[in-house]
């Protein structure tokens, strides 16, 4: 294996190669989009499990792999894979260097087929050691500085192309990846449980009731804030963001493993709700 990590329980990779291996049958023959592949390592298991993968990146130079191109892709841009081309896309810690992330996951939708999944894994805002570290220094972790110039700059080389390939500038949390995901046709299948956050667990019985008043106190009173839009309708989204504020997986998870499916085509989402439009012509209060 190019990568000894996907043996270390501690890594994202070993997680996604164990559920991967869970389904070596799908994956038989099967075309995987694996963007960003990085090095290869994962481009290299869905190899020995049948799949026919496809691997991107924005600097494919830092590919390993021998038997099989990885192209050059600026996902931010476009994917060179033709509408409804891929059975699975794996996104694996991509999604927090991506600066335009909706527009990302609206070019995952373009290349998936319908009902298919897309993987994506990344360090997270949600758990309870990163939102403090956030509200004290707006920083990933307290031993971190804040995103900056210096150290979010992972790579710059004019001499292989204009493009900079950003740290950790655009790290997201559940919530908001769900209605990402949500706004371009996904839904959310699975969050994988990866390893506990040392310090979120400390935090954990501190704060944990105020979070879980407070989610649903936000609930009841966006049920009835919200006229004309059905109560089963308003049920159903607000309380699965509830159920993501206040599930385990999120608030002492120490990484995302996330399962979206994808459950519409592009041009089948409308969003729109009568009493939600605003006429045109008339000053808004």
């Amino acid at each position: 294996m190019i990568n000894d990590r996907i043996n270390n329980p501690k890594s994202p990779k070993y997680h996604v190669k164990k559920y991967l291996e869970s389904r070596k049958e799908f994956l038989q023959d099967k075309v995987v989009i694996d963007i960003p592949a990085g090095n290869g390592v994962t481009t290299e298991i869905l190899q020995e499990l049948g799949a026919k993968v496809e691997p991107f990146d924005l600097f494919p130079e830092y590919f390993l792999l021998k038997d099989i191109e990885c192209k050059q892709a600026d996902v931010c841009d476009k994917i060179p894979a033709d509408d409804s081309h891929a059975d699975m896309v794996i996104c694996q810690e991509g999604i927090e260097h991506f600066s335009d992330q909706l527009k990302v996951f609206k070019e995952f939708n373009r290349v998936l087929k319908l009902n298919n999944e897309l993987l994506i894994t990344t360090p997270t805002y949600s758990n309870l050691a990163s939102k403090l570290s956030y509200l004290l220094f707006e920083s990933e972790t307290n031993k971190q500085m804040p995103p900056n110039e210096i150290d979010e700059i992972w790579m710059s080389d004019k001499s292989l192309s204009n493009e900079i390939y950003h740290g950790h500038i655009f790290l997201i949390g559940l919530q908001k990846m769900r209605v990402l995901a949500k706004l371009a046709g996904f839904r959310i299948k699975e969050i994988k449980w990866l390893r506990i956050s040392k310090g979120s667990l400390f935090l954990f019985p501190f704060l944990y009731p105020f979070i879980l008043l407070s989610s649903y106190l936000r609930y009841f009173r966006m049920r009835r804030k919200n006229k004309g839009i059905s109560k089963e309708h308003l049920r159903k989204v607000y309380m699965e963001q509830v159920k993501i504020n206040i599930s385990l997986k999120t608030l002492i998870n120490k990484h995302i493993f996330i399962i979206f499916e994808k459950e519409k085509e592009l041009q089948d989402l409308d969003f729109r709700f009568d009493n939600k439009i605003k006429p045109f012509g008339v000053v808004l209060k």
